[in-house]
C-alpha cells in the first residue's frame, strides 16, 4: 500500500451529541423528502461545478445530487424497485436501451426545453409515437487530431479528404513515425471509428430507416440491415490496411496513445475537441480532424454531454412537479452549457444558447454551418458488439463479410443473464438528506464499510454512494453500482482526535483543491463518529465531533479510513512524511468481493445534526 502523510491543519471545537438509531421528527422527515428533488448526475465530474451551478441558480430548491451510474441498466434496477429519481442523466444513451424506462418518464415533447433543441437533433430522441422523454445537452466533438509541427517538419500536408490522409500516413511510415494510432482498448473507440468511417450513408435515407427501426422499442431485436451495413465494414476494413493499424493496437488505451503522440511517434490519432484544446494549452500543435467520408464528404461525430429524463411520478404533485421543470430548465440554459464548456470545446443543441468555440477547432464551424454533425448510435450493445468485432477484424481474424456477420448476429441475440443473487435487502433506505440524522441510505453503507475496514471512524464524501439502497435482490453487478464509478478510493491512518478532528474540520468546511460542499446534500458522511454542523449564510461550519456521545479527546486515537478519489485527496498528501496509506483496488471491488463473499449491510445511524 502506498503512504501518505496528512497535512494537519487547525482543530476544532467541541460538544455532545448521542449517536442513536436513525430517524427523526415524523413530520420533518416526510416535508424533507417532499421538498427535496433528486438529481443523479452520470460522472463525480458534473459534481465539482455544474452541480453547485445548478443548485446556486435555484436557492429555493433542495436538491439532492447522486453520482449515479452512466449505465441505464442501473436506472432501469431503480425502477423495477419502485425508486427512479425525478431527474436521471446519462451519457451512454440509446433509444434501443431506454424502451423499459419509457412509461416511467415524462413525455417532454410539448415543453419549451424540448422546442428549443434543433430538429436535426431531436429526431434521434422522439420516439416513434411522437413522444420524447430524453433531452440532449450540449455535444462533445470526436473525430481525428494531427501533430500540424510534425506535418510541417517533414513536409507533409495536412490531410483534407480520406485519399490525402492515407497518403500522409504511409509518407510518416517511411520516416519510422506511425501514420494513425487509436485507443482500440476502449468499446468507444472502436464503436465511433466504425461509425466515424460511414455518416454519410448512416444519416442517408436509408440509413435514417434503419436507425428509426434499430432504435424501436418494439423492435428490439433489429440487427444490421443489408444495404448501408455491409459496406461500412468493408471501409473499416479497408482503413485498417490503408493506414496500417497493426494487431497490436488493440491493446493501447489511452495513454500510451497520448504519449505517442506528444512524444512525435505518431502523426493522428483518435480523440476528441477537449483533448485538442488541451494538447494546444500543453504546447502541442494540435489540429483537430474531422472524419472524412470515403466520398469525399467531412462530417462531424458528437455526442452529447448527457441526456436527461424526468420521472412521470412527478405529474402527481405539480408543486414537485414545477420545481423539476425549473431544475431542468437551468440544467439545460445557456450559463449551464457554458459551465460544462469550460474549454470552449463543445458545441449546443439548443436554438437559444450561444456557445464559443475555442479558436483551436475554429475549422469545425463550416461543418456547423453545413448541418454536418452527426450523433452516434450509442447503446449498450453496439458498445459492446463493436469491441469485440472491431479488434478481430484488427487481428485478422475477420475480413468485412465475416464481421458484419458476427456484428449482425450479436445485435439479434436476446441479452441473457446469468447472474445470480448475492445478496437481499429487505428494506428500502431514504437517499434523502435530513437535518437531523443525515442521509439513510449513505449511513448503511458508510457503516458497512466502516466494518469491512475494521476500522473506528469512517468518513466519505457525499459522491461516494449512489444511494441505491433498496428492498431487492441485488446481482453483483448491482451491488458495484452501490458504489460511485469513478475510481473511488480508500485511506487509512492511526489518528489523534486532534488530526481527526482537522480533516473533518476541511471535509465539511471544503479546502483549496479539494471539494467543498454546496449544499446539505453533499455535506460528508461518516461512521462510528456523529458531528454538528451550523448552516450560516450558505456555508457550513463543523462544530463537534463526538464518539459514543462524548466529544473526542485531542488525545484519542482512531483508527480512520477516509474514502476519496486520488484527485480530490491531493490536498491532504504529503509523500515527504508518509504515514497515510492507501488500499490497493478500489472501494467498488472491495465492496463487492466483501458482498459475494457473504458480507451484509449495517443499520445506519444518525451521525449528523444540521443547524
Amino acid at each position: 500500500m502506498k503512504k501518505i502523510r496528512l497535512r494537519l491543519v487547525s482543530a476544532i471545537t467541541a460538544a455532545v451529541m448521542a449517536i442513536t438509531a436513525f430517524g427523526g421528527c415524523g413530520g420533518n422527515v416526510a416535508s424533507e423528502e417532499a421538498d427535496t428533488i433528486s438529481v443523479y448526475l452520470w460522472s463525480t465530474a458534473m459534481y465539482e461545478s455544474f452541480a453547485p451551478y445548478i443548485q446556486e441558480q435555484l436557492p429555493d430548491i433542495n436538491i439532492q445530487f447522486v453520482v449515479g451510474n452512466n449505465d441505464l441498466d442501473f436506472y432501469k434496477f431503480l425502477n423495477e424497485n419502485g425508486q427512479l429519481p425525478d431527474i436521471i442523466t446519462s451519457r451512454r444513451f440509446s433509444l434501443h436501451d431506454a424502451a423499459e424506462l419509457k412509461d416511467q418518464l415524462m413525455d417532454l415533447s410539448t415543453t419549451e426545453e424540448a422546442g428549443a433543441i434543433y430538429e436535426s437533433y431531436i429526431g434521434n430522441f422522439t420516439n416513434t409515437d411522437g413522444t420524447i422523454n430524453w433531452l440532449p445537452l450540449c455535444g462533445e466533438a470526436d473525430g481525428l487530431v494531427a501533430n500540424r509541427a510534425l506535418f510541417e517538419q517533414y513536409g507533409i500536408p495536412m490531410p483534407t479528404d480520406y485519399d490525402s490522409l492515407v497518403s500522409a500516413c504511409k509518407e510518416f511510415e517511411k520516416v519510422g513515425i506511425r501514420g494513425f494510432v487509436a485507443d482500440f482498448a476502449y468499446d468507444y473507440t472502436c464503436m465511433e471509428i466504425l461509425q466515424g468511417l460511414s455518416i454519410p450513408e448512416i444519416t442517408s435515407m436509408e440509413g435514417r430507416m434503419w436507425r428509426s427501426s434499430y432504435e424501436d422499442p418494439a423492435d428490439p431485436m433489429t440487427g444490421l440491415d443489408d444495404k448501408i451495413w455491409p459496406e461500412a465494414f468493408e471501409r473499416m476494413e479497408r482503413f485498417i490496411k490503408d493506414v496500417n493499424i497493426l494487431p497490436e493496437d488493440v491493446e493501447y488505451d489511452y495513454t500510451p496513445v497520448m504519449d505517442m503522440f506528444t512524444e512525435g511517434k505518431v502523426a493522428v490519432i483518435r480523440s476528441g475537441g477537449s483533448n485538442t484544446v488541451a494538447l494546444q494549452e500543453m504546447g502541442i500543435d494540435a489540429v483537430f480532424l474531422p472524419y472524412f467520408g470515403q466520398n469525399g464528404e467531412q462530417w462531424l461525430l458528437t455526442y452529447p454531454a448527457f441526456q436527461a429524463a424526468l420521472n412521470k411520478d412527478l405529474e402527481k404533485d405539480s408543486a414537485r412537479k414545477e420545481k423539476a421543470m425549473r431544475v431542468l430548465n437551468v440544467m439545460l440554459s445557456e450559463g449551464s452549457q457554458n459551465n460544462l464548456a469550460k474549454g470552449e470545446d463543445v458545441i449546443t443543441y439548443s436554438r437559444n444558447v450561444n456557445l464559443e468555440l475555442s479558436p483551436h477547432l475554429s475549422n469545425l464551424v463550416p461543418l456547423m454551418q453545413q448541418n454536418h454533425l452527426y450523433i452516434r448510435i450509442a447503446s449498450n450493445d453496439f458498445f459492446a458488439v463493436s469491441k469485440n468485432v472491431i479488434t478481430k477484424m484488427i487481428q485478422g481474424e475477420y475480413d468485412a463479410k465475416q464481421a458484419y456477420e458476427a456484428f449482425d448476429s450479436q445485435l439479434r441475440q436476446p441479452e441473457e443473464s446469468t447472474d445470480e443473487t448475492v445478496l437481499t435487502i429487505d428494506k428500502t433506505y431514504s437517499n434523502v438528506f435530513h437535518k437531523n440524522g443525515g442521509n439513510e441510505a449513505y449511513s448503511v453503507m458508510a457503516n458497512s464499510l466502516r466494518n469491512f475496514f475494521e476500522s473506528d471512524v469512517l468518513v466519505a464524501p457525499a459522491y461516494s454512494f449512489t444511494g441505491s439502497v433498496v428492498k431487492a435482490d441485488y446481482t453483483k453487478k448491482m451491488v458495484g453500482y452501490m458504489i460511485m464509478p469513478n475510481a473511488l478510493t480508500a485511506w487509512q491512518s492511526e489518528m489523534s482526535g486532534e488530526e481527526l478532528s482537522a480533516y473533518l474540520k476541511t471535509a465539511v468546511e471544503g479546502i483549496e483543491g479539494g471539494f467543498t460542499p454546496f449544499n446539505r446534500g453533499s455535506l460528508p458522511v461518516v461512521s462510528g463518529i456523529s458531528v454538528e454542523v451550523e448552516e450560516k449564510d450558505g456555508k457550513y461550519i463543523l462544530k463537534n465531533v463526538l464518539k459514543d456521545g462524548n466529544t473526542i479527546k485531542p488525545t484519542d486515537t482512531f483508527k480512520v479510513t477516509c474514502l476519496n478519489t486520488y484527485a480530490y485527496m491531493a490536498p491532504y498528501l504529503d509523500e515527504e512524511n508518509p504515514v497515510f496509506e492507501a488500499v490497493e483496488k478500489n472501494v467498488k471491488v472491495h465492496w463487492t468481493d466483501y458482498i459475494a463473499e457473504g458480507g451484509t449491510i449495517a443499520e445506519p445511524e444518525n451521525y449528523i445534526t444540521l443547524k
